[in-house]
């Protein structure tokens, strides 16, 4: 049997050096599928890889909070208040609009059969390739 598609929804987190200039780099993903009961977040964590994709930016300091959007979308209190809430309360507050150091990018929409499959594409597409 073929599993029936779902919808999903995702945001590339970038990595923004100058908030003010908007200018910045994919460095993550967060999916969530509601009906799939899915949401996960890729993202690049290892300090010479982010030196490498955001030279300007403070890579010790991109990656603990990278790590913990990751344990946020994960729901692991280690991720404070936050990580507690449901999911797709999870995912709006990761994907809300900041003028941050991590931006969201708009929140795009499609169909998939299979969610994790799906993350893991979108983070060799947009962000692994770089």
């Amino acid at each position: 049997m073929i599993p029936a598609p779902v919808p999903y929804s995702y945001a590339l987190l970038r990595a923004v050096p100058h908030p003010y200039t908007g200018v910045g780099v994919p460095v993550g993903v967060v999916l969530q599928s509601r009906p799939g009961e899915f949401i996960g977040l890729e993202a690049v964590t290892d300090p010479d890889q982010l030196r490498r994709l955001a030279p300007d930016v403070d890579v010790d300091l991109l990656a603990r909070y990278l790590r913990s959007c990751q344990a946020i979308a994960r729901g692991d209190e280690s991720g404070g208040e936050i990580a507690l809430l449901s999911a797709p309360e999870r995912f709006h507050w990761l994907t809300a609009p900041r003028s941050d150091v991590i931006q969201p990018s708009p929140v795009q929409h499609g169909f998939t059969e299979d969610p994790v499959a799906l993350l893991a594409e979108l983070f060799t597409r947009h962000i692994a390739q770089s």
